[in-house]
């Protein structure tokens, strides 16, 4: 069975072609990293546009590369949210033009959903219960799952993802967009300890996230060390940056990482499960990932994260969430919504 996958909740549109919820024949992101690093972080309006402009290309696309025609395509899903809305009006409003015109099933499909089946995608071997860890630049969520398919949410943040605190950083120091990996290539030339950032404590006693200190900390950090942003004419290169600046760098990529790793050893108090799971755009971090392996394989439970291509925004993982929900003869109604704030 081949699922026609569509993804735009955000600043990528995406197109992919999945066989049996796993193999994966074709996947075609169409990227706006260039319409948006200049203002420093996505334009909702702009991310729209561009959706209108990129999804039928990507979608001949994807058929294209999986030598498949529209009489293979057994179903088509799409993302119905969370992210922004224009950008998903345009991904839901053209998988339901294309299923009605091609009498094909029709299914939404949570876009955390997405990311989480990522990992079984790459390693159908995960065991479950798990705990995964969903991180990028618009969600930092923990959940249980006792099983492949149920889902708990058990931590989120409470103000900035993790990846935006690194685009919001990235930007006030003039490095670029997307922060996350401008600033992974930088820190290794800082010292990751020259900065004692705290891990934060929620008051209630929650395994909430919050960046939101982090982020002022690292501000007055550079006011009281009169450590300037980077000027237009320089490049983000380690030898163009001040010490300090690296230093500082390294040292916020670890609060974070440290943060991240102290919520879910936390939640091991808690939940007893057989695997470590993480995906999302943060997830692909090296340091972050050899972090996890470091720490949790040490008291015997296996870390898995999906390859590259599918940690960022993608169409296969939406393709693949919804394999499983159409072997069990679920679809969705013409009249389904988008919805930016859905929760999983």
């Amino acid at each position: 069975m081949i699922v026609l996958g569509l993804e735009s909740s955000c600043d990528e549109t995406a197109a992919a072609v999945v066989r049996e919820g796993t193999e994966i024949l074709s996947s075609v992101v169409a990227s706006q990293v260039p319409t948006h690093s200049e203002y420093g972080g996505v334009v909702p309006e702009l991310a729209s546009r561009e959706h209108v402009d990129n999804i039928w290309f990507v979608v001949e696309k994807s058929l294209e590369k999986a030598s498949a025609e529209w009489n293979d395509v057994a179903a088509i899903a799409v993302t119905r949210g969370p992210g922004l809305v224009g950008a998903l009006l345009v991904g839901l409003a053209f998988a339901k033009a294309l299923a009605y015109a091609r009498h094909l099933p029709f299914l939404g499909v949570n876009h955390l959903e997405g990311h989480i089946y990522s990992v079984f995608m790459d390693h159908p071997e995960a065991e479950t219960p798990a705990l995964c860890l969903v991180v990028s630049g618009g969600h930092t969520n923990l959940y249980y799952l006792p099983e492949r398919g149920e889902y708990k949410l058990i931590a989120r943040s409470r103000d900035d993802a993790a990846g935006e605190a690194l685009d919001k950083l990235s930007k006030f120091l003039g490095l670029g967009y997307p922060g996350g990996p401008i600033i992974e290539r930088l820190a290794p030339y800082g010292d990751e300890d020259a900065i004692p950032f705290r891990v934060p404590k929620i008051t209630d006693g929650s395994l909430d996230f919050s960046f939101s200190g982090l982020k002022t900390a690292a501000l007055r950090y550079l006011q009281t060390n009169d450590i300037e942003p980077l000027r237009a004419d320089q490049e983000s290169v380690p030898s163009e940056i001040p010490q300090p600046l690296l230093d500082l760098l390294a040292s916020y990529q670890k609060a974070i990482i440290n943060q991240l790793i102290d919520r879910v050893e936390r939640a091991l108090k808690e939940y007893d499960v057989h695997s470590i799971q993480i995906s999302g755009g943060v997830s692909c971090n090296r340091q972050l990932r050899e972090d996890l392996l470091t720490t949790f394989e040490a008291q015997g439970l296996p870390v898995h994260c999906p390859n590259a291509s599918l940690t960022t925004d993608n169409a296969a993982m939406i393709a693949g969430a919804a394999y499983h929900r159409l072997k069990l003869g679920k679809t969705d109604s013409w009249d389904l919504k988008a919805n930016p704030n859905l929760r999983l």
